[in-house]
């Protein structure tokens, strides 16, 4: 049963995070909410995996999440989900797509859906913001209701700030250090993250 209802969340997901991989975190947020197959802390430790691994960051989320919850067969179960209704909305569009390449009313559809997918991904930057750099994380209170809410015992993460600073001067005001590959920034933030673990153990 598990592996039918994770096929069917992560099919939903492919079908509406219109915008890319990061405008399905406002998904998989509900969906650790709906079935308590992962925290929210689960939620941004696995964005910042998919992010540092190689790949699509949606296909990563959904393989991650289907291994949390039901091991190697929900891995490829949730990422089958992932990808299905991409595949079947580009065969549509191949096969359509001569037809209605000046139609006014795709243009219209398409400019409607600009807004939606910014949205959709300015909605997952602030979660990820509130989550990493503060004590504060956005709780669902009822239905579509969501409220800020403490989480931790400051309101700010010092050590996340000051990371996120120092990244920031260093990948834009240091010129010898910003020419270098992004993978040296996330060794280098891995590396920390460890160091501050251990010390606050």
């Amino acid at each position: 049963m598990i592996y039918l209802q994770l096929f069917w969340e992560f099919f939903k997901t492919g079908l509406f995070a219109v915008g890319g991989g990061m405008a399905t975190l406002p998904f998989l947020q509900a969906i650790g909410e709906s079935t308590g197959w992962y925290t929210y802390t689960d939620l941004m430790n696995m964005l910042a995996v998919s992010e540092s691994t190689p790949g699509p960051i949606g296909i990563n989320m959904a393989t991650y999440v289907g291994f949390t919850a039901a091991g190697i067969p929900g891995a490829v179960i949730a990422t089958l989900g992932e990808v299905t209704p991409s595949i079947i909305v580009i065969l549509i569009v191949a096969a359509v797509l001569q037809s209605f390449r000046n139609n006014k009313y795709v243009d219209r559809a398409f400019y409607g859906l600009r807004p939606a997918s910014t949205g959709l991904i300015g909605a997952a930057c602030v979660s990820v913001i509130l989550e990493v750099l503060t004590g504060v994380r956005l709780a669902l209170l009822t239905g579509i209701v969501k409220a800020p809410v403490l989480s931790g015992e400051s309101l700010l993460n010092i050590p996340g700030l000051l990371l996120a600073a120092a990244l920031i001067v260093l990948t834009n005001y240091v010129p010898r250090v910003k020419k270098l590959h992004p993978i040296v920034f996330i060794g280098l933030s891995a590396a920390v993250g460890v160091v501050f673990r251990f010390a606050g153990a």
